[in-house]
């Protein structure tokens, strides 16, 4: 309780807990918490379907509490306008007439009279500097820049791939001051290392913490693990990505999201004497209107970070620290890993009739990292990751329940966690999908020591 004086001069006591939790008191020292975010979303910025704050208040909406906007080699700032008169002037206008009811007249900003002998009639995109005060709140939500920076990688002639002429080569920039064109590169492992590198400079020239990661590596089958694994520059990149295209359990040819990430990583602690990659889940959401689960809708991927505070510093810290893991769904009460006694400590929230299996998958110290090239019908190779032994991203171990432990040996190169529920993904992104998580690969740090 606090005690004040009120106008008459008596005694008032103002209970704190009355207080909203934006207005109370700023903590000198919080506990560390969980944000759940999304950091890969488009709007019409770039090629997502809906003006940026109709997409801030989906998220906002459903209790995530930090967001980033990522929109194609653009970020959300300066002028734009976009003609309401085009070749889908009908599935515009709906967007527009929602937009209009829901912000109103005195906020959607429209030029032009938009028949036939006028100016087209357009609608002015308003930059995050505008509209981001509208939706944060300080503990609650909020707004982060960001960018996705898009190159394109030219195949040589004759080249077998999926992606046809050109790789889709993209990489997210999260909390940038500024625009960074596509960098390019000789090779595709060059060109996401010179994107890095520009994000590592201008976080070095501003001292803003920036977080840089690539993206859906399966989209196209752009990008093979060997290449992610050579690309040293980079830290992280998507487990997982809500997207339809983004190929998350492969094909014949090609290796799951998974295997790349074990595969990757092994080559990084084994060959090159390099941290392994962290793995990010997120939407790169483009639809909003929609429930069509073949389109690229919203609520599929998301991070929970552990951080004092709800601020793009404190979060991209604890980011770069390891302090997050990746959800489809499945949410901890809390991950830990003992360096002392070698142990990954999961606690799942449990949900009522659901059941949690966990996996606990590394590479062994001792391992065969001999590969063989995939071949097409013809028995040429082709483009793809190489096929390992299946010791690389074993199994260790498999446990049920919501409280599941591993005990490292020694004997492993690296751990990391997959949780899977028995509960069907409310907005599957591929048939059959249920809700996972995914922890970071842990006990490598002895190992590197040791070498």
């Amino acid at each position: 309780m606090s005690i004040f004086k009120c106008a008459l001069g008596l005694l008032c006591f103002l209970s704190i807990a009355a207080v909203p939790a934006s207005r109370a008191q700023i903590a000198a020292n919080p506990e560390a918490r969980w944000w759940k975010g999304n950091l890969h979303t488009h709007t019409l910025w770039s090629d997502g379907n809906d003006f940026p704050e109709m997409v801030v208040e989906f998220y906002r909406e459903r209790g995530y509490n930090f967001l980033a906007l990522s929109d194609h080699n653009v970020l959300t700032q300066g002028q734009k306008w976009i003609p309401l008169d085009s070749s889908a002037r009908r599935e515009m206008k709906s967007r527009f007439d929602r937009y209009l009811r829901r912000f109103g007249g005195h906020w959607v900003e429209t030029r032009g009279t938009g028949n036939t002998n006028g100016l087209p009639l357009e609608v002015r995109l308003k930059p995050l500097s505008e509209f981001r005060s509208l939706f944060e709140d300080r503990g609650v939500f909020l707004m982060i820049p960001g960018e996705e920076i898009t190159n394109r990688f030219p195949l040589a002639a004759g080249s077998d791939s999926a992606a046809g002429k050109f790789l889709a080569i993209h990489l997210n920039a999260t909390n940038l001051l500024e625009l960074i064109n596509p960098q390019g590169g000789a090779t595709v492992s060059e060109m996401i290392d010179n994107n890095l590198k520009a994000v590592h400079e201008q976080e070095a020239r501003t001292g803003q913490q920036m977080l840089p990661h690539l993206n859906h590596p399966n989209f196209q089958y752009a990008v093979t693990a060997e290449e992610i694994a050579n690309a040293v520059s980079d830290h992280f990149f998507e487990i997982f990505n809500g997207h339809p295209g983004t190929n998350q359990r492969g094909d014949s040819h090609h290796a799951p999201m998974e295997k790349l990430w074990d595969i990757a990583n092994t080559i990084r602690l084994t060959n090159l004497n390099t941290a392994p990659l962290y793995g990010l889940a997120t939407d790169d959401s483009h639809h909003y209107d929609s429930n069509d689960m073949s389109r690229s809708i919203p609520g599929r991927g998301w991070i929970m970070v552990r951080a004092r505070h709800l601020t793009p510093e404190s979060l991209i810290r604890a980011i770069k620290s390891a302090e997050f893991y990746a959800s489809s769904g499945v949410t901890f009460n809390d991950v830990r890993y003992d360096s002392t006694s070698r142990t990954l400590a999961i606690s799942i929230k449990a949900e009522p009739g659901v059941e949690y299996t966990t996996s606990f998958i590394g590479t062994p110290v001792s391992h065969d990292l001999s590969s063989t090239a995939i071949l097409d019908e013809q028995g040429k190779p082709i483009r793809a990751t190489r096929r390992y032994k299946d010791e690389i991203g074993k199994t260790f171990a498999t446990v049920r329940g919501t409280a599941p432990t591993f005990n490292l040996t020694g004997a492993e190169l690296y751990v990391r966690a997959v949780v899977t529920s028995s509960k069907p993904h409310p907005r599957q992104s591929f048939v059959g999908q249920t809700e996972q998580a995914w922890t970071q690969p842990v006990g490598w740090m002895l190992k590197k020591a040791a070498r």
